[in-house]
């Protein structure tokens, strides 16, 4: 039989919400907060819907987080059932969202109603910040949340991101942080000429060979107890004609940075530069910093969150900042204490993503739990 929990899901992963789209998630997630009792702010930046939900009239701030896009699913044809058309099958819930991260907003929005019930008057103030615009560019979600929470001074001072972190089972990780991502766009000029007549061109590709060779051998910093390694990777090389016996006059490299709290953006920038400067390149480079890195180490946040995933499930969890960015990059920075905690991501992004149905039902348990920690009277 599903439970709340579970159709809950179903019916978010029912909407088509393909990055930037909402396609009518929000609004559901909005019926079943407004009816216990929460405050909704709806926020539309640019073409994208977002929503800060309150329950409470003042002290610290319990938030949730997470976002209603999708990515794409492909070809519909490859999928074993329809994506956007979600089925428990041999006890695994499967559609387009289902880990990530539309069951953490199911779970979010049972949690509520289930410690509301149980504590009406709770102390401090609950919050939901969800957004559609974190698959994609993430240019009108979250971070425009922030800003607009910033610009009247309200802060958040504990947020579950709803990302799935586990690896296993789920709450075996909690992803405490995550390294920050500094992304560049190199192009390395030399001069077109017949590959048969070297002398008479400059090719680029030569020229940019020994400078990237250095940047991908440089050892950034060497980690800390929390952090692997800063890691350099180039990601795109693109440069031709297409022709066999022409030396092409350009090349473009797209690489990025991985990067930990032992180093910092301008650090990488200028260290890179002068390798750059180092082989006498001819060349433009754009960088983009999407991300800078955080860490809750410690503290009331990660109390609660381990206690709970101990009460609902027996066991201990892990802390880990391993994994890509997530929306958690745009409210640390304000003070907040972070962490990400959803169900098991091994199929996320994937053809047939799915997830434990009875996952859920535990998830929703730990954040509840969550709230119970610092919330209940």
């Amino acid at each position: 039989m599903t439970t709340p929990t579970q159709q809950l899901a179903c019916d978010l992963i029912s909407r088509q919400s393909v990055t930037p789209e909402d396609a009518g998630c929000q609004a559901l997630m909005i019926e079943r907060l407004s009816a216990i009792g929460f405050n909704i702010e709806h926020l539309r930046f640019g073409n994208v819907d977002n929503f800060w939900a309150t329950r409470g009239e003042s002290g610290p701030i319990l938030a949730f987080a997470g976002h209603t896009d999708v990515v794409p699913t492909g070809d519909p044809k490859h999928w074993d059932n329809p994506p956007f058309e979600p089925i428990i099958k041999d006890g695994m819930l499967y559609g387009r969202g289902a880990a990530d991260m539309k069951g953490s907003l199911a779970a979010m929005i049972t949690a509520c109603e289930n410690f509301i019930a149980l504590h009406p008057n709770h102390q401090g103030r609950l919050a939901l910040l969800i957004t559609s615009d974190e698959e994609g560019i993430a240019t009108n979600g979250t971070v425009k949340v922030i800003e607009w929470l910033e610009a009247r001074n309200e802060k958040i001072s504990w947020c579950v991101v709803g990302e799935p972190s586990s690896t296993t089972l789920v709450g075996d990780v909690i992803k405490n942080g995550r390294r920050g991502s500094l992304g560049a766009e190199l192009t390395v000029k030399g001069k077109q000429g017949h590959v048969a007549y070297p002398h008479l061109a400059a090719n680029p590709i030569h020229l940019v060979a020994p400078a990237l060779a250095e940047l991908a051998a440089e050892q950034w910093d060497q980690g800390n107890q929390f952090f692997p390694a800063t890691s350099f990777q180039v990601s795109n090389f693109n440069s031709g004609t297409g022709a066999t016996n022409v030396i092409p006059g350009e090349a473009h490299i797209v690489f990025n940075f991985r990067f930990s709290t032992e180093t910092n953006a301008e650090q990488l920038q200028a260290r890179t530069e002068a390798v750059l400067a180092k082989y006498k390149l001819d060349y433009d480079l754009k960088w983009n910093l999407s991300g800078l890195p955080f860490l809750t180490a410690a503290g009331d946040l990660v109390d609660a969150a381990v206690s709970a995933i101990r009460t609902v499930t027996g066991r201990e969890t892990e802390l880990s900042t391993a994994g890509g960015t997530s929306d958690g990059r745009f409210i640390a920075p304000t003070g907040a204490q972070v962490l990400e905690l959803g169900p098991v991501n091994a199929t996320i992004h994937q053809v047939n993503e799915c997830v434990a149905a009875a996952d859920l039902d535990l998830l929703s348990e730990m954040y509840q739990q969550i709230m119970s920690h610092l919330l209940a009277k």
